[in-house]
């Protein structure tokens, strides 16, 4: 198998490479600095072209194959740069589910970042089993406005969106799969109360409980039809475990070589087995790059990928806690957030009952 950049891919990557250097320095890599300014990095990425490398040409995107993707993150990584911003599995939830109308006024905001955007789909009470969700979505007849109540928790970049892909529930009378809807909602409006989460690793402006009393939504932003939330779940979370995603590889390997830098002597055994780890990682998302270029899709084997993705992230994260212990901070904070990895996205318990159900075809 050839993973070698093909002459346009190889014009890209030295074009990005000179790009990132001409950046070098401009914009914080980590801590609450980071996600405070990531909105400027998005619209810098998107307007020297290396920003919605794979979406439509029609919303703003250049319609390239998803290995771009890919070439971005890992010359992201070795540059030392900020993270390219995650928003991949919204621009496919409302590409997928949407209708035309809505895909035209929201996808090129999303896409060229002049409109912020989170994800409101967790509660308190409904992380993996995201079916028990209770806030709900009524309609007043005399607005033709759907009157939005609930809490929502790690809803990333919540404080500075603009906007909130929102499940909730719209029909209680039926089986609970069947009866919650997907919405767009204004977060610039009455009714919606912010509370910061400060993480275990210091940052505090990445996650944020979000409590809905009496925000309303027009009808007509209702993505899909009424009772067709779960579908749309089910479109961004397969997402979320996708290749395209999986090219979060290379910040694994960035780590990797940023702690070998610290080792005098034999590296730790931890160090090793993480680059093992990393290296493993790199070469199956090539794998799984081609396969989606020869027009495969991969389903339930998206939780294949993310249970991967977790063993990785967290094999990095204890050698960075071996080799330099709580030294430096950005290191040891790489530790205590790849701890979150084996939860977010749907757990690693959710992730092997879907293989096990779905793939191997157990207790059918």
């Amino acid at each position: 198998m050839d993973f070698r950049d093909s002459p346009e891919e190889a014009a890209f990557r030295e074009r990005l490479r000179g790009w990132l250097t001409e950046q070098k320095g401009r914009f914080p890599t980590s801590g609450d600095e980071y996600w405070a300014r990531q909105g400027e990095w998005h619209q810098a990425l998107y307007q020297a072209g290396f920003f919605g490398t794979s979406w439509p040409k029609k919303y703003g995107g250049q319609d390239l194959p998803p290995v771009y993707d890919v070439i971005v993150d890992e010359e992201i990584a070795k540059a030392g740069a900020p993270a390219r911003p995650s928003l991949g599995y919204l621009v496919v939830g409302l590409s997928h589910h949407g209708n035309e109308e809505l895909r035209q006024r929201f996808l090129p905001g999303m896409i060229n970042g002049t409109e912020r955007w989170c994800q409101g789909f967790s509660e308190p009470g409904a992380g993996s089993d995201l079916a028990s969700l209770t806030t709900t979505a009524t309609l007043d007849p005399d607005t033709g406005e759907y009157v939005i109540h609930g809490h929502k928790i790690w809803t990333s970049y919540s404080d500075i969106a603009d906007w909130c892909l929102l499940l909730a529930r719209t029909d209680k009378d039926v089986p609970k799969h069947k009866g919650i809807s997907a919405f767009i909602v204004n977060m610039h409006q009455p009714g919606i109360e912010q509370r910061p989460l400060k993480m275990i690793s210091g940052v505090t402006r990445e996650f944020g409980q979000v409590l809905f009393d009496g925000a309303r939504v027009p009808a007509e932003n209702m993505v899909g039809e009424p009772g067709e939330g779960w579908k749309l779940a089910m479109t961004v979370v397969s997402h979320e475990r996708e290749p395209s995603t999986l090219g979060f590889s290379a910040r694994y390997g960035k780590l990797v070589r940023q702690l070998a830098a610290r080792v005098d002597g034999p590296p730790p055994g931890e160090l090793a087995w993480a680059w093992v780890q990393t290296e493993m990682l790199r070469l199956h998302v090539r794998r799984r790059l081609s396969e989606q270029l020869d027009g495969l899709t991969h389903g339930p084997q998206g939780s294949l990928d993310k249970l991967l993705m977790t063993w990785v992230e967290q094999s990095v994260g204890h050698a960075a806690l071996a080799t330099v212990g709580t030294r430096d901070e950005e290191l040891f904070g790489a530790y205590m957030y790849s701890r979150a990895q084996s939860v977010m996205g749907g757990t690693s318990q959710i992730q092997k009952n879907i293989i096990a159900s779905r793939i191997l075809g157990l207790g059918v």
